[in-house]
């Protein structure tokens, strides 16, 4: 049978098995945590990369342009090459631009779709900002003729090109409805907290897939501050021309879903529904100016890197953390093998030969 002094040694041994134990099993994890950290680094790095490279292409993909450009006499193909092509001084630059340049979709079907549901008249619409930018757009004579030497007639009539027909333009500060409520929180394009169609049992109707408004995506200068209110385009140009229009995989599911259809929808295989309710049949028109893809498949970049800066945050915070525990278990590791050198020492005058007992150590607690 043991005596005291060797069943508190066998304590004390077996306490310092486990706090040994316990410092690996942390010391790994700090291990295993700062090369999570030197990935999510590389990777956020050649996101910032990637990203810069998107900030430094042209406003409107080239491909849109040439589109607009084939209707040759319309005001939005002079706008375009005015402001796409011109002097950076030219005064067509104060118009943001034609509503088919200010947004871009992950997918070609749903631009085409989108586009069709819009129209061309609208896809063509020029876009301005203040009704002081609407108003240089035109002027008139004493007789109320539009008068073709200035405005945005006399800059097509400067290089060839005099505007055939009427042309719509929108003007952000006039729209009677802006979106004023939440957008969903820590999203860096705005998407708008819109709420969901709900089933009785409390789940969305089969094969919705979202809002088309916030399905557009948005260069960075264009999601904010834009009119004198804050507004950014998607809360004003976007929300009046889409509001709450519902997109679904399919027609058969898009027609299902008609009770809760309240501003209409789309759906990927070409089925239509307007805001008053008409369903649109038939053989669609194919749209040749839609909006242009996206460079970036799938959740927009800054959405990505900004996860996983967090994540990044996340795991620093767990390395203080655990070497806050390594030092604090650390600490009770030498106040216990002090212990237990002396209680050797009780036993046998060699241990303190071998081990010689050493003041204790500063305590240390973790943050």
């Amino acid at each position: 049978m043991f005596s005291p002094n060797q069943q508190q040694q066998q304590k004390l041994e077996d306490e310092l098995l486990s706090l040994g134990n316990n410092i690996k099993h942390h010391e790994e994890n700090i291990r295993q945590l700062k090369t999570c950290i030197s990935s999510l680094d590389d990777q956020i790095a050649d996101m910032q990369v990637t990203l810069a490279k998107k900030n430094h292409s042209p406003d409107a993909p080239q491909a849109t342009l040439e589109q607009i450009m084939q209707h040759q006499k319309s005001a939005a193909s002079i706008v375009c090459q005015l402001k796409y092509n011109a002097d950076p001084n030219s005064s067509i630059n104060d118009l943001l631009g034609v509503v088919a340049t200010l947004g871009k979709l992950n997918d070609d079907n749903l631009s085409r779709i989108l586009s069709e549901y819009l129209g061309l008249d609208t896809m063509l619409a020029l876009v301005c900002v203040t009704y002081n930018d609407v108003e240089a757009l035109e002027t008139y004579d004493k007789e109320g003729f539009v008068s073709k030497s200035s405005g945005l007639h006399g800059l097509s009539a400067s290089i060839g090109r005099p505007i055939d027909g009427r042309f719509n333009v929108i003007c952000l500060e006039n729209l009677r409805r802006p979106y004023v409520g939440e957008f969903i929180p820590d999203d860096p394009q705005k998407r708008l907290a819109l709420l969901k169609p709900k089933l009785p049992n409390g789940e969305s109707p089969q094969g919705f897939l979202g809002f088309a408004v916030n399905m557009i995506q948005l260069d960075s200068a264009h999601l904010i501050s834009l009119t004198s209110d804050g507004h950014g385009l998607r809360e004003t140009l976007f929300y009046n021309l889409f509001s709450g229009l519902q997109v679904y995989s399919t027609r058969a599911h898009m027609l299902q879903a008609l009770p809760f259809l309240s501003h209409g929808a789309i759906s990927l295989d070409g089925g239509l529904v307007r805001s008053n309710g008409v369903i649109v049949f038939g053989t669609r028109d194919e749209m040749k100016v839609r909006f242009a893809r996206s460079s970036f498949a799938g959740d927009d970049i800054e959405n990505k890197m900004k996860e996983l800066k967090w994540r990044k945050e996340t795991s620093v915070e767990e390395v203080q953390r655990e070497e806050a525990i390594v030092q604090h278990v650390k600490y009770i590791f030498e106040v216990k093998k002090q212990e237990f050198v002396r209680l050797m020492a009780q036993s046998s005058p060699y241990v303190v030969m071998q081990y010689p007992v050493q003041a204790a150590p500063r305590r240390s607690t973790p943050r």
